[in-house]
């Protein structure tokens, strides 16, 4: 197997400046997570209903409905989801780091000692944690508890109105193709071809998220396919079902 060509390539310094000048991965990640996730539901989600209609009819107007109707109430679903899941998880943080507050002001020689064994735990011997931990105290005490006691950065909490808009943003985005192609396509290729545009806009969001991530493309675009399919499968011959039951 062919080696693998370096990281950093001639310039390693270079490399790290840019890695440390980009921050903190983990508020990037969570963004990636949540537009993916919000875009992935638009488009399964809206594909499945108009899908599932056209299994029953092919009246345009029924199909157009049932597709506006399941793209509003899929952002606001998301919307208010990523609102109250947010907002719950900030004030947990918000909530940890004023006991954090509270110990650092009563209990500071007790607090050093905590930080100075989290640092042993970690690997440094007992001098070296001793010595960090008091520099850090002296720099921000309370930063360097709540990252390394609770994984919190005290300057980084999410906001919710953002986590909520975003993912109705990204919900909408996702749900207007399918709908837009169930639409516009005439009576006789509705259904393939509004699957043809799902398994596309799949593969797209499947291969964005994979680089985005850093992650093989295959195994995200493989996801994304097989669930969609599956959705549209189930959802068609339920609506077949139902369509020749009242016919």
């Amino acid at each position: 197997m062919a080696d693998r060509p370096s990281l950093a390539g001639d310039d390693p310094a270079g490399y790290q400046a840019a890695e440390a000048a980009s921050g903190s991965q983990q508020g990037r990640l969570n963004g990636l997570r949540a537009a993916v996730l919000g875009a992935n539901d638009g488009i399964v989600s809206t594909a499945g209903i108009v899908i599932g209609v056209a299994g029953a009819t092919l009246d345009p107007f029924a199909i157009l409905t049932a597709g506006v109707a399941g793209l509003t109430a899929g952002a606001l679903s998301m919307a208010v989801g990523e609102y109250v899941s947010v907002s719950a998880q900030r004030d947990t943080e918000k909530a940890l780091l004023e006991t954090e507050r509270r110990e650092l002001a009563e209990m500071p020689a007790e607090e050093l000692a905590e930080l100075a064994g989290l640092y042993e735990q970690k690997g440094l011997d007992p001098e070296l944690a001793l010595e960090v931990a008091r520099q850090l105290h002296a720099h921000d005490a309370l930063a360097a508890h709540a990252e390394t006691e609770l994984g919190i950065n005290p300057d980084e909490l999410t906001s919710p109105w953002v986590a909520a808009f975003s993912s109705a943003v990204s919900f909408t985005t996702g749900s207007v193709l399918p709908l837009l192609a169930i639409v516009l396509a005439p009576v006789a290729i509705k259904v393939p071809v509004t699957v043809a545009a799902v398994v596309a806009a799949l593969v797209l969001t499947g291969y964005l998220s994979s680089r985005a991530g850093g992650t093989p493309a295959g195994r995200a675009i493989f996801r994304n396919v097989a669930g969609g399919l599956l959705a549209m499968a189930v959802t068609y011959g339920i609506g077949r079902l139902v369509g020749l039951g009242l016919g």
